[in-house]
């Protein structure tokens, strides 16, 4: 595998409070800001931009793209199972010193970059 460089890990973690603000806006609009509610919404948004796009809005807010490191397209099954770990919050926050990437992304072979 070729060496990525990742984005810095504040940069990720001010992306995914842009995607979880958004998340709460929704749900407090919809769903009376229903936790559970917040949650869903937050994963689905993921998923579906992650996986067709390669970013989120707030990867794009910030300049940052997720990317296969064999150099092929995320995908729906890759952001599904990427989103699933990043919502049990545990693996979005275990990460390889070596190259920065999130377990979560080291389990689907993709790694967020800087644009």
């Amino acid at each position: 595998m070729t060496q990525i460089e990742t984005a810095k890990f504040s940069r990720r973690l001010v992306a995914i409070f842009v995607d979880w603000a958004m998340a709460s806006i929704i749900s407090a609009g919809f769903f009376k800001f229903d936790s559970t509610a917040t949650l869903v919404i937050y994963a689905v948004i993921q998923v579906l931009l992650v996986g067709t796009l390669g970013y989120s809005v707030g990867h794009k807010v910030l300049g940052l793209a997720v990317v296969r490191v064999d150099g092929g397209r995320v995908g729906l099954w890759r952001a599904l199972i990427r989103t699933t770990l990043i919502v049990l919050v545990i693996p979005a926050f275990i990460w390889d010193v070596r190259d920065g990437r999130g377990l979560q992304d080291k389990a689907v072979g993709t790694a967020i970059i800087r644009l």
